[in-house]
């Protein structure tokens, strides 16, 4: 086993990425990381650069994936980046990521995994077959009050769960979309770059994949009516879900990117026979906890109340808020232990079959919209 920080590589996320600083604050939060090199941008000379303002190695900045894999893979394996983030637009999320597991990396991967469900099944076969770790980054499941929230759950604190409702709102695509050379500039309603879903395959999905993480159930069938709101736009931008457990829980998912004011407005309610459990991103340090007959709780994190899973996800002290950026951290702590192999905690981070579910979800969502608002069974 190997020891000492982890070589770390991106793929993507150099010069004016939003979500490229997130990771590397998130990688060296438990300092268990190193960021080493990688293909910061499709310029090379800006990728360089970009490593120079890094202070990295120039030398362990390559032109692109092929030569990156090709001279990593030379050097001795005490110096080879182990594990790569890709941190590209979608549409290079699969092949990117194929590429590197087939060459022996461990691989952390920005979401949606792929573009098909079928791409994301021959991803988990792919990481069965060379035995490397994969991470696709659903944030918002290492924030330390929804890992309370999923450990509650489990312990019974609501009990027999009777309702689930899931929503993301955000109004980011008002300024583009009512435009059509503006909205034909966007690269999220391109379904060439973006994949067969813009609204439910960039949020609708984290909202699936929270009702999924806290509670524990497989949503099974989906009811959806999808709004693209221009017939020249060929990707969803809003919608309305009904889902089904396995285990015969209703439930609802909103999502839209049309949401006039809202900003990063994500939301999820469970409840059960005993109480209910809310949280929302916005206001992260907050779980709402009501029980029948009593007066509603707030739960904050960093307190000896809390369950150990979300203490060990607390970085600092109660009544320091905190965020996006510790969320990520956490998911990249949980990715170190398994690359390291020591133990770690059941939602520690999302996987590959997390990636399998959310795409099978995008799918059954799409297919039942374009049906005419059928069932479909994921």
């Amino acid at each position: 086993m190997q020891k000492g920080r982890i070589r770390l590589g991106l793929i993507g996320g150099g010069p004016n990425s939003f979500i490229g600083p997130v990771h590397r604050i998130a990688a060296y939060m438990g300092e268990r990381y190193q960021l080493v090199g990688g293909v910061f941008d499709v310029d090379f000379e800006a990728s360089k650069q970009f490593a120079e303002k890094l202070e990295l190695d120039v030398n362990r900045t390559y032109a692109n994936l092929d030569e990156f894999i090709e001279k990593e893979s030379a050097l001795p394996a005490e110096e080879r980046i182990e594990v790569v983030s890709i941190l590209t637009p979608n549409f290079l999320h699969y092949p990117m990521a194929a590429q590197l597991i087939k060459a022996g990396f461990n691989v952390i991967c920005e979401k949606p995994i792929t573009m098909k469900a079928s791409e994301a099944v021959e991803l988990e076969s792919l990481v069965k077959e060379h035995n490397v770790v994969f991470c696709l980054t659903h944030t918002y499941t290492g924030y330390p009050m929804v890992r309370q929230m999923k450990a509650m759950i489990a312990d019974g604190a609501i009990g027999k769960i009777q309702k689930v409702d899931a929503q993301y709102y955000q109004g980011w695509i008002n300024p583009f979309i009512h435009e059509k050379e503006k909205r034909a500039s966007v690269w999220r309603l391109d379904p060439a770059k973006s994949g067969q879903s813009c609204c439910y395959g960039d949020i609708g999905v984290h909202a699936f994949n929270l009702i999924e993480y806290t509670t524990g159930l497989e949503v099974e069938k989906v009811l959806a009516d999808l709004n693209t709101l221009y017939e020249d736009n060929p990707l969803d931008i809003d919608g309305t879900t009904l889902i089904r457990t396995k285990e015969g829980v209703r439930g609802v998912i909103c999502a839209s990117q049309i949401a006039t004011g809202e900003e990063n407005n994500i939301k999820i309610c469970v409840y059960g026979d005993k109480g209910g459990l809310v949280w929302e991103q916005e206001n992260p340090t907050y779980l709402k906890f009501m029980q029948e007959g009593q007066p509603a709780q707030i739960i904050k994190p960093g307190n000896p109340y809390n369950t150990e899973f979300a203490l060990e996800s607390t970085k600092i002290a109660p009544g320091h808020p905190e965020g996006l950026f510790d969320a990520m951290g956490n998911i990249y702590a949980g990715t170190a232990q398994a690359i390291r192999g020591e133990k770690f905690r059941e939602g520690a981070f999302p996987n590959v079959q997390d990636g399998v579910r959310g795409m099978k979800f995008i799918e059954a969502v799409l297919a039942s919209s374009g049906n005419g608002q059928t069932w479909e069974t994921i």
